[in-house]
């Protein structure tokens, strides 16, 4: 036995947890994953937890946990879940779930990387650290939430909150994979129970390709999810790109990709000079961040106070995506403008991943962490 922990991984977005997975087994870890894949993206996982639709869809899953199922979700030195809402069913039952995850394992950790109830109420409240997100923008509704209200009352329906308030009383730590999420987890939780792993990045799949030092044709790319446009900002980064590319006919292309699963998405990526992420965001996300472990050039957050929060102050290739559309247009046409660029930012983007979200040492942020109590 090399001492380190038995682990459950439990649920997963955008292979955040498979990758993390993938690491943690790098360094001798005994690991499982159980998740939905995603949906539609349809990630690797060891084990199948996808819902079929409607109540009776969630009947069947909650019986399957019960059931043949429940031997996969115990034994475990950590469990570490995805979500407060780590898998597709009503508070009640989550937090029975929930429940039998902490009788019968050892400690229980959330990965922060989605929205939550504790992360909303940062982004309501009057001393908000960032100035936009998703929800607000400079402390006004943003478009989704606009277009969106009864979205707002969903998530903070009595059952729900008081389901992710009795989970974050109970979890023994959490580790955001985002610099937003970790700031929500210094208003919930103690110092001690909190820690930041960014996402993880396997550059053994993501293969550096450097690309031309002379280009004639600028490719842009744009990768979503179309049932999330306006909560990513990937509507006006459309319309942004588009404008664009009518400025120079001839000289820049667009590249609209949605809904593919994970292993097609990722090679699409790979056809691609510069890569348009999301506008609501302070950090890169995992499309931009595969992006960037494989040369290209990536539109994402990428504001001051995110890389002082890593530690970098030389190497900072993410052009910053404005939140209005005049202001991403211009941001935009001068990345496509200076084509000569591209190749060098590239390296630089490639290099920040090596630097800062290489899956072995995000796996082992994680696992210093875990372990460190134990």
């Amino acid at each position: 036995m090399n001492g380190l922990p038995k682990i459950l991984l439990l649920g997963d977005y955008s292979n955040c947890q498979f990758t993390l997975a993938t690491g943690l087994k790098k360094l001798g870890a005994d690991v499982t994953l159980i998740s939905n894949g995603s949906k539609w993206l349809d990630c690797e996982r060891d084990i199948d937890i996808s819902r079929k639709p409607g109540k009776l869809g969630g009947l069947q899953l909650y019986y399957r946990l019960l059931g043949p199922l429940h031997r996969h979700l115990r034994g475990y030195d950590i469990v570490v879940v995805n979500d407060p809402n780590f898998v597709e069913l009503r508070p009640s039952r989550l937090r029975w779930l929930f429940d039998r995850l902490r009788r019968d394992n050892g400690q229980v950790h959330l990965m922060a990387m989605c929205t939550d109830v504790p992360l909303l109420d940062m982004y309501e409240a009057s001393d908000c650290p960032i100035s936009y997100s998703e929800w607000f923008i400079n402390g006004s509704p943003s478009p989704y939430l606009a277009a969106n209200p009864e979205k707002w009352r969903q998530w903070h329906h009595p059952d729900l909150v008081d389901y992710q308030n009795y989970f974050y009383d109970n979890i023994d730590g959490a580790i955001a994979v985002l610099y937003e999420y970790y700031l929500s987890l210094q208003r919930r939780l103690p110092a001690e129970k909190i820690a930041y792993s960014g996402i993880p990045i396997d550059l053994d799949r993501f293969k550096f390709a450097a690309l031309p030092d002379e280009i004639d044709r600028v490719k842009l790319f744009l990768g979503r999810d179309r049932n999330r446009m306006l909560f990513k900002g990937t509507d006006l980064l459309e319309k942004a790109a588009r404008i664009v590319v009518d400025r120079h006919p001839g000289a820049v292309n667009l590249e609209i990709v949605e809904n593919r699963p994970f292993r097609e998405f990722t090679e699409l990526l790979t056809n691609s000079h510069i890569v348009l992420d999301q506008i609501y965001s302070y950090t890169p996300g995992t499309t931009a961040l595969m992006a960037m472990a494989y040369g290209k050039n990536v539109v994402s957050g990428g504001e001051e106070d995110y890389y002082k929060f890593i530690g970098e102050s030389t190497n900072r290739p993410i052009i910053n995506a404005p939140v209005s559309l005049e202001e991403l247009v211009e941001t935009i046409d001068s990345a496509v403008s200076r084509p000569e660029l591209l190749a060098e930012r590239g390296r630089h983007s490639h290099q920040f991943v090596v630097d800062h979200n290489d899956s072995l040492k995000v796996a082992r942020r994680v696992l210093d962490f875990l372990t460190r109590s134990r």
